[in-house]
């Protein structure tokens, strides 16, 4: 088998978009162990970053006068870098005290931050000043960006955006609240939970305030030498998992537009320092929802953590040329390999139409792994057949290049290098094979 996963990147020129960041959602019937529903998400962008711009429309910049004239971009960056200091040597005192005139409840909000970013295996913490939204009077909002890295996993600094009101004391500045009354949203993180749990296996960390996270990082990494196994060695071979107890939180981790109310798990990106299209590619997450995981039965638990675990080695979060068919087809393959069900158990939707008569005519589109579509289960069941196909007739190695090749070149060009077939021959090949394993 060769070595190294799928070679997915951004978009190249010419190539074919999916229209923004790759997102879907699937349910699963499963049979073994009593029927359970088994969703899991595809991937996402995590957390794209929030505002930019001043609430009134005018265009905002550092060193933005003040009626008073007492403001300046230094004060707020002096405040940033006492916190900076605090996190890094763990003073709580100086931390609490550059929030001291806040109200109450964002006090309590910032003592849980403080003591949850203790709990995290933080490298390079930092709190700096990128730009000043608004100056009103006495106060002005800024807005700031946190760079971090998560030892061990993080190869590069990932970075939030947050908004924080600052307020004159006594010749200094002081935080007295976030961005929220100047209608400014901050990017979610895991800290902005409740008493946080950290805990690392052999190649995971698990990061949740929610019970469970033990068997999480098990079940991921019982499943990254099965990753490995059909990918090869040359992706990062470990993985973070966010699991908050609150599915809002789950579902602002996972990007914006995203819902995790009905989705088990979700591969995402949390973006890089260098922004969106920079020189950083941002780092892995797998965001788990705690809610939903729960209902799975056991196989369903290590078949969706391993279909995700799949996005994360292969780049699918980031993938914008590879079709969706391929992508969740492929993660399905590796989710599926060791689980020890039966074809028609797996797909049962799609095999009671075959059933019927209703042979699928086509691959799926992307629209059918849309949340909405009403062959969701169907469209994620033909497309691990598709695949499951490909290694049947030609070998897994097969499979996997062309899984890279169709992250390098059209479709039409990754069929014909890989497997010496043009879509409507692959198609129906695919049909057959449907008809033959589900009828």
């Amino acid at each position: 088998m060769e070595d190294g996963p799928p070679e997915h990147g951004g978009p190249e020129p010419g190539a074919p978009e999916h229209g923004g960041p790759v997102s879907r959602r699937r349910a699963l019937a499963l049979g073994a162990g009593g029927a359970a529903a088994l969703l899991a998400g595809g991937a996402g962008v995590l957390g794209a970053r929030s505002g930019g711009g001043a609430p009134d429309g005018r265009a905002s910049r550092d060193g933005a006068s003040t009626a008073a004239g007492t403001f300046s971009p230094g004060a707020a960056a002096a405040v940033l870098a006492n916190r900076t200091r605090a996190v890094r040597s763990g003073d709580r005192v100086a931390f609490l005290a550059t929030v001291s005139d806040a109200p109450k409840a964002f006090q309590d909000v910032q003592s849980r931050m403080y003591d949850n970013l203790r709990k995290l295996p933080l490298e390079g913490w930092q709190e700096r000043l990128s730009g000043t939204q608004a100056v009103h009077g006495d106060s002005a909002v800024v807005r700031v960006e946190m760079r971090y890295k998560l030892r061990g996993f993080d190869k590069g600094h990932v970075a939030r955006t947050r908004y924080l009101t600052l307020a004159p004391d006594f010749g200094t500045w002081t935080i007295v609240g976030d961005g929220t009354s100047r209608g400014l949203t901050d990017d979610a993180d895991i800290w902005d939970g409740g008493p946080l749990t950290v805990v690392r296996g052999r190649a995971t960390l698990a990061i949740g305030d929610t019970t469970g996270l033990e068997g999480i990082a098990e079940r991921l990494d019982a499943a990254v030498p099965v990753v490995t196994g059909v990918v090869g060695r040359g992706w990062a071979q470990r993985v973070v998992a966010l699991v908050p107890a609150d599915p809002r939180l789950a579902s602002a981790l996972a990007g914006p537009g995203q819902s995790l109310d009905e989705i088990a798990a979700l591969a995402a990106v949390a973006p890089s320092a260098g922004g969106p299209g920079g020189a950083g590619r941002g780092e892995d997450r797998v965001i788990v929802s705690p809610g939903t995981f729960g209902r799975l039965n056991e196989l369903g638990r290590d078949v969706v953590l391993t279909h995700e675990l799949t996005h994360v080695a292969t780049g699918g979060a980031r993938d914008r040329r590879t079709p969706l068919w391929l992508i969740e087809g492929f993660a399905d393959y590796v989710g599926y390999r060791r689980a020890g069900i039966g074809v028609r158990s797996a797909a049962g939707e799609l095999r009671r139409e075959v059933a019927a008569g209703r042979l699928p005519a086509a691959l799926p589109a992307a629209a059918d792994f849309a949340g909405g579509s009403p062959r969701l289960s169907q469209s994620y069941q033909e497309a691990w057949l598709a695949c499951r196909m490909v290694a049947d007739r030609y070998g897994e190695a097969t499979l996997v290049r062309l899984y890279r090749a169709a992250g390098r070149a059209p479709e039409a060009a990754a069929l014909r290098d890989a497997l010496g077939l043009n879509r409507d021959r692959f198609t129906t090949l695919w049909r057959d094979y449907v008809k033959k394993e589900l009828a």
